[in-house]
């Protein structure tokens, strides 16, 4: 294949765009005075901020490429490779309010008014490992797409310290207001980085109807391929319900709203914007695997199938096109380590340092240990990056697989009374325990995932929980009711003063903001009587996203059956 050639147009779009970027994250900072501003952004974000902060955090630049991959090596029905969260993203609406309502800056937090000042500390260091690992995979992704891009002429380490630099610039100074805002912006450059090639690709091909004589209408089906039939689907649907609550940067990520409606819409549509730009890296797939078929530009077979979105841009992009798509693959990634940044440097100071290390300070002082703290983790990820990883996908699969496990302790000490510290962290213990002596002992490396190991150590987990709980005594009856309080408590006002010693049931389920999941085992009684008007903030807008999910699954058919 030939090299690109950065054009002085691509480098005047890559120069403009990290400026301005630079420039939010400059201006973002003259408004940030507290660490709760920075941390949480005052949680004064509308809907529309809150669904491009979810986009831009949950979007990284190596899922375009690798799902444009798949589609090239098996067509169409590869496309359940980055939607194998599709039939999750409903139920989303359910848990985005509990971030807002948690009342608290960090998720070990929330681990600490359940269970006790160690189970914090147990989830503080998880979430940091998270963060770090997270961080280094995601800069290294980027690197190795862009040192692809420009044909090797920049190396992969020195492109991950160069976004490394640009993001902790804007992220250190302006906090999660700065964080929010560009990943706002950067949104839309993702969206272009997923639909630009699609046109310019659309009339090399000769359009749809070419597509599908060259490949055949098989090719054009969404059946699931071999290998990642529905039960695989469904494990993994699993595997982010129960993985997306224990996740360290949601409580910013979503719980930074200007209250619960815009959380919840951030959360589930945010996601459904990530689901709808799948389609487009999709096609683009489609239009390598006939470029190729064809034997275009001299090429009739790709030595990784995952240089297919590479070769796209290759020979489809115009001028100036180049430095759009690094422009879109670096908005791609520093907006997601932007925001663990931040998350990181919260975490360590409300987590760690201001509970045991330093404790009466003023708030200015925890600002700065949290900016300060932020830089050397995003610098420890870095290390990583360049020291550590091989494989890009098998550290994303560790990650995920281990907040699930640490989900399964929340979500006990949401949903049952009983749930003690004793069994949470016999659950996790459990869990990981046996997802990684399985690999072992089928010698398979241990950040592998198969949905059958998954299952077998996300039961053990379970199991662990309930029975260590059951056999140990329980928790203060006033820190649990303390916590029952705030869950079920609406957070619009509530934040102003003290919370009331007993959760008003009656006037939740009367406006129908109770909440289903921490009443998922008192359905009734928690209705007050209103049956499932109580609810009905809930299902309502559970039904409304199902209905997106449909959409969507018929949009992809449509496009691909036109």
């Amino acid at each position: 294949m030939s090299e690109i050639r950065i054009s002085v147009i691509d480098w005047t779009v890559l120069i403009l765009y990290l400026g301005a970027i630079a420039a939010v994250g400059m201006i973002a900072a003259r408004r940030i005075k507290t660490s709760g501003h920075c941390f949480l952004g005052g949680r004064r974000f509308n809907r529309w901020i809150m669904i491009g902060q979810t986009f831009g955090t949950g979007t990284h630049a190596e899922m375009p490429v690798s799902l444009a991959g798949a589609v090239y090596s098996i067509v169409a029905s590869g496309i359940w490779f980055q939607w194998k969260n599709l039939f999750a993203t409903p139920f989303y609406w359910l848990i985005a309010p509990l971030f807002r309502r948690f009342r608290r800056t960090t998720t070990a937090e929330v681990m600490e008014d359940r269970y006790g000042p160690w189970m914090g500390a147990i989830y503080t260091l998880f979430a940091l490992t998270f963060f770090t690992i997270n961080m280094g995979t995601m800069l290294k992704g980027a690197g190795k797409v862009i040192g692809q891009a420009v044909g090797g002429a920049v190396p992969v380490d020195t492109i991950v310290v160069a976004m490394t630099l640009v993001f902790v610039l804007y992220s250190f100074i302006g906090g999660l207001v700065a964080t929010a805002w560009t990943d706002f912006i950067q949104g839309f450059l993702i969206i272009a980085l997923s639909f630009m090639l699609i046109p310019l690709g659309w009339e090399a091909v000769g359009g749809l109807t070419a597509i599908r004589h060259t490949l055949g209408p098989d090719k054009l089906s969404l059946a699931t391929p071999r290998g990642i039939t529905p039960w695989f689907i469904a494990v993994l649907t699993l595997n982010g319900l129960v993985g997306i609550i224990a996740q360290p940067h949601l409580i910013a990520a979503v719980g930074t709203g200007r209250d619960e409606q815009a959380c919840r819409t951030g959360q589930v549509y945010g996601n459904m914007l990530k689901r709808f730009c799948t389609i487009g890296w999709a096609m683009v797939g489609l239009i390598v695997a006939v470029l190729v078929a064809r034997g275009s530009f001299g090429v009739t077979a790709l030595a990784d199938p995952e240089d297919a979105f590479g070769f796209g841009c290759r020979h489809l992009l115009f001028s100036g096109g180049v430095g759009l798509l690094i422009s879109s693959i670096l908005a791609a990634n520093m907006a997601g380590c932007s925001a663990f940044m931040v998350d990181s440097g919260a975490l360590f100071t409300n987590g760690f340092y201001r509970p045991y290390l330093v404790t009466g300070r003023d708030d200015r002082h925890y600002l700065r240990v949290g900016r300060v703290s932020s830089v050397l983790i995003t610098f420890a990820a870095v290390v990583y990056a360049v020291f550590f990883i091989h494989r890009v996908l098998y550290s994303f699969l560790l990650t995920e697989t281990m907040a699930t496990f640490v989900g399964v302790s929340i979500y006990a000490g949401l949903i049952w009374e009983r749930a003690n510290r004793w069994g949470a962290l016999a659950g996790i213990v459990a869990a990981i325990s046996a997802n990684f002596t399985l690999y072992g002992w089928r010698r398979q490396r241990l950040d592998a995932w198969d949905p059958a190991v998954f299952s077998i150590a996300l039961a053990a987990g379970i199991a662990a929980t309930v029975l260590v709980s059951l056999l140990t005594p329980p928790e203060s009856g006033q820190r649990v009711r303390n916590f029952m309080v705030r869950v079920n408590t609406p957070s619009e006002g509530a934040e102003a003063g003290p919370l009331p010693a007993v959760a008003d049931t009656a006037a939740a389920a009367r406006t129908g903001r109770q909440l289903i999941v921490p009443n998922l085992l008192r359905l009734r009684a928690a209705a007050a009587g209103f049956g499932w008007r109580a609810y009905r903030v809930d299902v309502v807008g559970f039904a409304q996203a199902w209905a997106f999910v449909v959409v969507l699954v018929l949009l992809a058919w449509a496009v691909f059956h036109a």
